[in-house]
């Protein structure tokens, strides 16, 4: 089957003209935030680079909405929990965690680390050793207090939650039987399975 004749240069209009594939070099926060929503996937950035991911299927989407709902129900006065926000942990570094547990009515488009308690990831396929190593260690880096991170794959919702101490995560608290219950940052038992 031969390509219309105008194939090679349709292509080529389109790479050009997205601006994912138009940019050279490394690049920054600002160009990062001037880029068109797209709700079908996430862009994050770490030194320069882009890392994109899908949004999670609806298991992955019903699971994030629970866990946020259980959070900001048992929030103190002064947090709220919200589902994936631009976090800007740095001039040159943007996350988009799952779900966070952060001082309430910040406006604008990204919020500080500092403003964060808790980071919150569901693992999937697409995303698990970024969540498990490269976004653990630079929440640690960036003094989040605590990191949950939850696992839908195999059996049972697993959950662990990490608490910063001395710049390092620690294992704080563990689900069993598809529940997690916390006491710290404060009190909330979180059904991990509907």
């Amino acid at each position: 089957m031969a390509l219309p004749a105008d194939y090679e240069s349709t292509l080529a209009d389109y790479e050009y003209s997205h601006p994912l594939l138009a940019h050279d070099g490394p690049w920054t926060l600002d160009e990062v935030m001037a880029l068109p929503e797209d709700s079908s996937q996430r862009v994050e950035l770490v030194d320069g680079s882009l890392i994109m991911s899908p949004i999670g299927n609806l298991r992955h989407q019903r699971l994030l909405f629970r866990i946020a709902s259980a959070f900001d129900a048992a929030c103190p006065p002064g947090l709220e929990a919200l589902p994936g926000l631009n976090l800007k942990i740095s001039g040159t570094r943007m996350l988009i965690p799952d779900f966070t547990v952060n001082v309430a009515g910040e406006e604008g488009l990204l919020l500080p680390a500092a403003q964060l308690v808790v980071a919150g990831e569901v693992l999937s396929p697409s995303n698990r050793v970024n969540d498990l190593v490269l976004k653990r260690k630079l929440y640690a880096d960036a003094g989040i207090p605590f990191y949950l991170v939850v696992d839908p794959e195999g059996g049972e919702v697993t959950a662990t939650m990490f608490e910063l101490r001395a710049g390092q995560y620690v294992e704080a608290a563990r689900s069993e039987g598809g529940v997690l219950k916390l006491k710290r940052p404060f009190p909330v038992t979180i059904e991990l399975s509907p």
